[in-house]
């Protein structure tokens, strides 16, 4: 399989954020500031809804008598206690920073790209369109999210600014990076699951569960966003572990309860 088919997906997801973003950025500015707070409120709704219908997937996994809610448990918590020590969410923020520097952004640009970068790559489609496009070169499940990113971009920029274009990057790097791991990690984790049967694997599930609760946090962000209540946001780049930890400790309690 080509490089290109690989990464067919990745590329024209990252061709719809930079088009929303430009959308946004020409509509945007010309909108109020209240109608541009309305915006990111409908956009906080239609996340939590996403956010909420991924975590129920935990509803669907159990490892013996520990249901798969417990094992999310767990990885969130472990996950922040991870996170907040590697600092990843000052991290995230320092890339912002510098890139609003290199680029002379203004105003939230920082914001906008934490809050897409974060909000393109941890759902679900992130991890299973990377390997459907990695191991058989479908981009269907690509498609289906570059829609919906481009739709998220433009609501975004028009609040945020040219920094949600940026997440383009974060984008191009987390998706071609699974679609290009794409066969080692089916093989390894997966026991190499056919691409068709990853939506019902216990540990895609898992991952989706913890990511739909990561998620509802950005809804919540974004709703705080709304209405002018930032600096009481949740901290959701210290939870990005836990869509690492999530399968990993499924595994282990599988082995304890068997």
């Amino acid at each position: 399989m080509s490089l290109l088919s690989q990464l067919s997906g990745t590329l024209v997801n990252v061709g719809t954020v930079l088009l929303g973003t430009l959308i946004g950025l020409t509509v945007g500015g010309r909108l109020p500031a209240r109608t541009q707070k309305a915006l990111l409120q409908t956009l906080s709704l239609v996340t939590v809804f996403i956010g909420l219908d991924m975590a129920s997937n935990l509803n669907r996994v159990a490892a013996g008598s520990i249901p798969g809610v417990i094992v999310a448990l767990v990885s969130l918590a472990a996950g922040v206690v991870i996170g907040e020590a590697l600092g990843i969410e000052e991290g995230l923020n320092r890339l912002g920073e510098r890139l609003r520097t290199r680029f002379k952004g203004e105003g939230r640009f920082t914001e906008g790209f934490v809050a897409a970068s974060l909000l393109f790559c941890v759902g679900p489609l992130t991890f299973v369109g990377g390997l459907q496009n990695g191991l058989t070169g479908d981009s269907s499940s690509y498609i289906l999210k570059s829609t919906l990113d481009g739709i998220s971009s433009l609501a975004l920029a028009g609040a945020y600014g040219l920094g949600v274009g940026f997440s383009a990057v974060t984008v191009l790097i987390v998706q071609g990076g699974i679609s290009l791991a794409a066969g080692g990690f089916a093989s390894t984790l997966l026991g190499g699951a056919d691409p068709e049967t990853l939506k019902t694997n216990p540990y895609i599930l898992v991952l989706t569960g913890a990511g739909g609760l990561s998620i509802v946090g950005i809804s919540w962000n974004l709703m705080l966003a709304g209405l002018g209540l930032e600096d009481r946001r949740v901290r959701v780049g210290s939870m990005l572990p836990a869509l690492l930890l999530a399968p990993l400790l499924l595994w282990v309690a599988e082995r304890i309860a068997g």
